[in-house]
């Protein structure tokens, strides 16, 4: 009679076998925490962004519709400013004067006159320049036909996490919808 010896698994054989396991698996999971926290981190800077997004769009949407484009008072008197200017403000259709500023590092609105502001940025928006460009301003009477229009540069950051912030700077313009004349 003969034996047939049936080989199987050592001990040592399945200690490497479930190191290699053990050692992939926490490769694995470690790639797996890094983008989930990649994710997060995206989804933050949109975030931001977007809110920054829609503040611009709502003034520039107003801005279009007003008259009596005005830089650096709260009066909403026809006046240029090409150098730039931190406050900016207007008569809205309504003949109410709006009025938008920097302050504590958020995008602010008035719709008072100066009295009451909103900010319009949420606190993970970090405002640091905020200027006005307004051009052809003056009324035709002054011999100005060129259509009013604004220029608006925002700068800032947009916090993505604990000690995270991305820097940003914007641009975006609007021209007065009605001819000044």
């Amino acid at each position: 009679m003969s034996m047939t010896r049936s080989r199987g698994y050592t001990l040592v054989e399945l200690i490497v076998a479930m190191g290699l396991f053990a050692l992939v698996m926490l490769l694995a999971s470690g790639a797996y925490l890094m983008m989930i926290g990649a994710n997060r981190q995206a989804q933050a800077i949109s975030t931001g962004i977007d809110n920054l997004s829609f503040a611009l769009e709502s003034m520039t949407r107003s801005i279009r519709t007003g008259t009596s484009y005005d830089c650096g008072t709260l009066t909403a008197s026809p006046n240029d400013c090409s150098g730039g200017k931190s406050t900016f403000s207007f008569k809205d259709q309504s003949g109410k004067i709006i009025a938008y500023t920097v302050n504590a590092s958020t995008l602010q609105e008035s719709t008072d006159g100066g009295n009451t502001w909103v900010s319009l940025t949420d606190p993970s928006v970090n405002i640091s320049s905020l200027m006005f460009y307004a051009y052809d301003t003056e009324p035709t009477s002054d011999g100005n036909y060129g259509q009013p229009r604004v220029t608006i540069v925002v700068s800032g950051s947009v916090s993505s996490g604990p000690n995270k912030t991305v820097p940003f700077t914007v641009e975006t313009g609007a021209t007065m919808r009605g001819v000044d004349l």
